[in-house]
């Protein structure tokens, strides 16, 4: 059995894999639960009934949380725990910056996607909204802008008679109420964001690009984007497979 994981800001999500490479289990956690006591508990939906992990591989943009799940898992199953950053990923794709100072997730997206497409962006709809360039196989860099469920939580914070939004898409541009509207400003805002961003990133690169978008927010902008989109929910799996494989 394998064991690939993606810790984010916000969450941690482990996969759990057959020799196949197919998906048996997924545990999702809270970034903020992970604590040294008590990890036992908290990975039992996931690895009560395994003996043995024959590799553990994770992205991570918390080290700290790496830290205390990486001693946990090579205490008990005795394998090393890699994170993608010590590992030579030439193989799949070629990296022209300082890996070290980019997050493992974005280069984990982008080996996701470079199998199927040669030149893209991908849109990633996390703790922050990212983009990330990828021609001709080769990782070029990106952009970072404020995550949408951090932006609208500052603004509850500091606005007092704003209160905690859940976010969807809004069926108007004009809303009727304080929640309509601010559902309205970000999503569209958001809109403006994104196509602004993809529109400079081919203006500078002079290229074709498929447009790729992961993330938890995704799905509610895939319409409404000026550009075709695909849409991979799994990017970041597909990517710690691609590498688990080299």
């Amino acid at each position: 059995m394998y064991l690939v994981g993606d810790i984010g800001n916000t969450e941690v999500k482990i996969f759990l894999l057959n020799k196949n490479y197919i998906l048996k289990k997924k545990l999702t956690i809270k970034t903020n639960k992970i604590k040294r006591s008590g990890l036992n508990n908290i990975l039992s939906p996931l690895l009560s009934k395994i003996n043995k992990l024959d590799k553990i591989l994770f992205c991570s943009v918390v080290p700290s949380v790496y830290k205390i799940i990486k001693k946990f898992l090579e205490y008990k199953f005795k394998c090393k725990c890699n994170e993608i950053k010590q590992l030579n990923l030439t193989k799949l794709i070629h990296i022209y910056i300082n890996k070290k100072k980019v997050g493992s997730d974005r280069i984990v997206n982008a080996i996701g996607a470079v199998k199927s497409y040669r030149n893209l962006i991908i849109l990633d709809f996390g703790t922050a909204t990212t983009f990330d360039v990828v021609k001709n196989k080769s990782y070029l860099g990106g952009v970072i802008a404020p995550g949408l469920r951090l932006s609208l939580n500052t603004l509850s914070n500091k606005a007092r008679l704003i209160p905690k939004i859940s976010f969807s898409k809004p069926k108007s541009i004009i809303g009727k109420n304080t929640v309509e509207a601010v559902r309205s400003g970000f999503y569209w805002g958001y809109i403006g964001l994104i196509n602004n961003i993809i529109k400079l990133i081919k203006k500078k690169s002079k290229i074709k690009f498929k447009i790729i978008i992961t993330g938890g927010f995704g799905h509610l902008f895939t319409n409404s984007i000026a550009y075709p989109t695909i849409l991979d929910k799994e990017l970041i799996l597909k990517g710690l497979v691609n590498i688990l494989k080299n």
